[in-house]
C-alpha cells in the first residue's frame, strides 16, 4: 500500500464525480494498492490550488478549471475521464412554467452558478444569442454558497435556495436538479449531455481526473493505478448499478442515498475514461472563449498520454 494519498471533489453530494468518490468507497483504489481518501473542497478552483500546492494529490472536478490554478495547463495534467460530456443542468423555477429548450426564460431572471461553472452557462448563453447585460440575466453564485459557508454541496444548496425563492433557476448537478424536480420546485430546461444547448457545448468540459507533472513524474505507477481505480468503477458501475446505493449510504443523507443509483443509470451511456483529441479541441475553444486560455495548448500538454492504454479494459 503506497502512502496516504488525497482526492479532492468540489461537490460531493451528487452523481458529477460520483465514479471517483464510488472508487474510494468501494475499495477500487485500495485493489490497485493506493490508501485514498475523500476531500470536499469548494469550490473548484480551491481544489486544483490544494493540488497545485501539494495539498492533494489528485483533483475529480471539471477539466476545464485546472487552468484556475495551472495557466496555460503549466504543471497539471488530465489522467481520465469519469464521463463524458458537460454534465450541469439549467432548472427554473416550476411556477415560471419553463419549457425545455426555451431560453428566452432566462430574461430578467437571477440564475444560481458556482464559480468556474458558470462559464459554462455564460458561454452557451452567448454562442445562442443573447447578451447577459442586454437581457438582465444576473448569474452569480446561490446566496451564502461562498462566502463563510464552510461545507458546501453546491446542488442541494441551489435545490434548497430555488425553493425558498432566492434565485429563478440554477445551473448546477443532476442530484440538485433531481431533489428540485422531484420537489416540485423546479423544471428542466437544459441538459447538455441529452443533446440540449447550442453546438459544441457538449465538449465545453467534462468531470474529469486530474494531477500535477510532478506526482506523474515522481509516482508514474500511482498516477497509473489512480486510472485503473476509475476505470474498474465505471465497469462494475455498469455491471450492477446498485453499487451505486451502496457508495452512496456510506457519502450522502438517506434521501440523497437513495435517489443516486437512478442517477448513476441514467449517466451510464457516458461512463468513458476516454479524454479524446475532439474533446480537448472543443474545451481549448471554449476556455479562449471565456478567456482562460490563451491561444492553443497541444493535445500532449493537457492529457497524461501514457495513461491512454488504461481507458479501456
Amino acid at each position: 500500500m503506497s502512502r496516504k494519498m488525497k482526492l479532492a471533489v468540489p461537490d460531493l453530494i451528487s452523481n458529477s464525480y460520483f465514479p471517483a468518490a464510488a472508487a474510494v468507497e468501494l475499495g477500487f483504489f485500495k485493489k490497485e494498492g493506493l490508501d485514498v481518501e475523500l476531500e470536499l473542497i469548494f469550490p473548484v478552483d480551491k481544489c486544483y490550488a490544494a493540488l497545485r500546492d501539494g495539498a492533494v494529490d489528485f483533483v475529480a472536478g471539471s477539466a476545464h478549471s485546472t487552468l484556475s490554478a495551472f495557466p496555460q495547463w503549466k504543471g497539471a495534467k488530465l489522467l481520465c475521464a469519469q464521463a463524458q460530456g458537460m454534465y450541469w443542468f439549467l432548472v427554473m423555477r416550476a411556477d415560471l412554467n419553463p419549457e425545455r429548450g426555451n431560453l428566452d426564460i432566462l430574461k430578467g431572471r437571477s440564475i444560481g452558478a458556482a464559480p468556474w461553472v458558470n462559464m459554462g452557462l455564460q458561454r452557451l448563453l452567448i454562442n445562442a444569442g443573447y447578451d447577459l447585460e442586454r437581457d438582465n440575466i444576473k448569474i452569480a453564485p446561490v446566496p451564502g454558497a461562498i462566502a463563510g459557508a464552510g461545507v458546501v454541496n453546491f446542488g442541494l444548496m441551489a435545490a434548497k435556495a430555488l425553493e425558498e425563492g432566492k434565485i429563478d433557476g440554477f445551473w448546477a448537478n443532476g442530484m440538485g436538479t433531481e431533489v428540485a424536480v422531484t420537489r416540485g420546485v423546479g423544471k428542466v430546461v437544459l441538459d447538455i449531455r441529452r443533446g440540449d444547448g447550442p453546438k459544441g457545448c457538449f465538449n465545453y468540459t467534462m468531470a474529469s481526473v486530474a494531477t500535477s507533472d510532478a506526482l506523474i513524474a515522481r509516482e508514474p505507477e500511482a498516477a497509473a493505478a489512480a486510472v485503473r481505480a476509475i476505470v474498474a468503477t465505471q465497469q462494475a458501475l455498469k455491471a450492477d448499478v446498485s453499487l451505486a446505493t451502496e457508495a452512496g449510504r456510506r457519502l450522502f443523507p438517506e434521501t440523497e442515498a437513495g435517489l443516486i443509483a437512478q442517477l448513476i443509470e441514467r449517466d451510464l451511456p457516458y461512463y468513458d475514461a476516454t479524454i479524446s483529441r475532439d474533446f480537448v479541441a472543443g474545451m481549448n475553444q471554449f476556455t479562449r472563449e471565456v478567456g482562460i486560455l490563451n491561444g492553443d495548448v497541444a493535445y500532449e500538454d493537457i492529457v497524461a498520454t501514457g495513461s491512454s492504454k488504461f481507458w479501456t479494459i
